[in-house]
């Protein structure tokens, strides 16, 4: 091995002297660490004394920025007080343990140290050569995740910024395979229509893959779903030896684990068959209940997972790892790599063996993400991670209880994981009922400890509570519930005497 020239230190500080341009003297940036670190410390400590939302109107934070930028540059005190007055109280606080709404996400303090220490290395690892350690921490950590999964060797995963993408590459995939590699030369010119399966409780992500994949949106078959809101392969089955019929061409089917309205999960197994008869790419999205799998008991309602061609799980959701990091697992990643492999003159490089993650999609420039995962793995251990998964779940289970047990309210879906469909059922017909639940959300969330959001299941205005954050604790949990009865309770009125 070469040795490095012994004076590559002071040819290094010769290229960044202090005072150079853009670069601050060493005492001055370790001065500036420190206080953000502080901020960031301070943040967390205090994050539950903020409401969740907000208290803004739109334009309301435009109006405190300057209209046109600084002309000089600007000391690092003034930047970190305007973050604490502009930035910091006026974001949604998803690190809330009262936030409740969509999936919730964590920035756990190992997480956030990764990513700290991964905007400082500043790594673009498009090639190995141009990233060794990301490349292979991320071929590492990918498959720590497999195997926390219970998935088999075969799966070779790579991370992408969220599950929108990881999915659009998924039926990149299938459209490559079915197409016998025309469609990456020639597009869809002269194809028949191809068509893509999944539930009509499939992720939105889903069908804009379809949109910008060229298949179209209106080639996105929505099967149905049965009382539970799972898929029907029954009605699959019918819907693929319909399209066969009519000239399509069926290429990809997809099958949820923990469905965006209700956290439902997909016959798989079922739904695998099918699959495997038609010979379809069979995409398993688990973006969010995929962190469940690395429980055995949560994994074991997720049997077939293992026969999935590609599957989704997104780091971010309830990992406890910052946004952005979203995990795709492929059985057969070389079918990825055929569809995406481009390689110009000027990244052309002498080593063989290695992996260069470019190859897998569009995208040239790479995040260092994996560095964030790597530390929230070991710094929770699996079985830290087990224990808030299924603490997070019994919260749920408990939630659900006592909305069973309150008159006038219901719950709405099964509850296999934390997340809870439920609303009021006052007196009136099901529209007025949807616009009382509609009103009691808006007024739950003025009050400020917490965030809900909304659904709709059968039509019917559902509010929905997801817990996930690693800092929510039951208190937390029994606290939103007290608000929403007492909250109930003020919209229905006093009780005629």
């Amino acid at each position: 091995m070469a040795r490095p020239c012994p004076c590559w230190t002071a040819c290094a500080r010769r290229w960044t002297r202090p005072g150079d341009r853009g670069v601050s003297a060493p005492k001055d940036f370790r001065r500036d660490l420190h206080r953000a670190a502080d901020l960031v410390a301070d943040y967390l400590e205090h994050v539950a004394d903020y409401p969740v939302l907000p208290k803004v109107r739109p334009g309301d934070v435009r109006r405190m920025l300057p209209a046109e930028p600084p002309a000089k540059g600007e000391p690092t005190e003034a930047l970190l007080a305007d973050y604490r007055r502009i930035i910091e109280p006026n974001v949604t606080h998803w690190n809330h343990p009262g936030f409740f709404a969509y999936f919730g996400i964590t920035g756990s303090e190992p997480g956030i140290l990764g990513e700290l220490l991964a905007a400082g290395l500043n790594v673009n690892h498009m090639l190995w050569k141009s990233g060794p350690a990301p490349t292979e921490l991320e071929e590492t950590v990918t498959d720590w995740l497999r195997q926390m999964m219970d998935l088999p060797p075969a799966f070779v995963g790579h991370i992408n910024d969220t599950a929108s993408m990881s999915t659009l590459l998924a039926i990149a995939a299938a459209r490559h395979r079915a197409s016998q590699g025309r469609s990456r030369v020639y597009g869809l010119s002269g194809a028949k229509p191809m068509t893509v399966y999944a539930s009509d409780h499939v992720h939105s992500s889903i069908d804009k893959a379809c949109i910008t994949l060229g298949l179209g949106q209106a080639h996105l078959r929505r099967v149905p779903v049965d009382g539970e809101f799972r898929m029907r392969p029954d009605a699959l089955e019918q819907m693929i030896a319909a399209d066969r019929h009519s000239g399509h061409q069926p290429i990809a089917v997809v099958a949820t684990m923990g469905t965006t309205s209700t956290t439902s999960v997909d016959p798989i197994a079922a739904v695998a068959d099918i699959a495997e008869r038609e010979g379809l790419w069979l995409h398993g999205d688990a973006a969010y209940a995929g962190s469940a799998a690395i429980c055995p008991e949560y994994r074991a309602l997720m049997t077939g997972l293992e026969r999935c061609d590609s599957i989704v799980v997104n780091p971010h959701k309830w990992l406890f790892t910052p946004v952005d990091c979203s995990v795709l697992l492929l059985r057969e990643p070389a079918v990825l790599k055929e569809a995406f492999t481009l390689v110009p003159e000027y990244l052309k490089t002498a080593e063989t063996g290695v992996t260069n993650l470019m190859d897998y999609g569009p995208q040239l420039g790479r995040r260092f993400r994996s560095l964030k995962l790597w530390f929230v793995i070991r710094s929770y251990g699996v079985e830290g991670l087990r224990a808030i998964i299924r603490g997070h779940c019994a919260m749920a289970q408990r939630f659900a209880g006592w909305v069973r047990a309150e008159p006038g309210f219901e719950v709405c879906a099964p509850v296999p994981f934390s997340t809870v469909c439920f609303r009021a059922t006052p007196a009136g017909t099901p529209e007025e009922q949807d616009a009382y639940n509609e009103r009691l959300l808006a007024a739950v969330n003025a009050a400020g400890p917490v965030f809900l959001a909304h659904t709709k299941l059968n039509g019917r205005f559902v509010l929905r509570l997801a817990i996930g954050n690693a800092r929510t604790t039951e208190r937390h949990v029994r606290g939103a519930w007290d608000i929403i009865r007492h909250t109930a309770d003020d919209l229905r009125g006093p009780t005629p005497g």
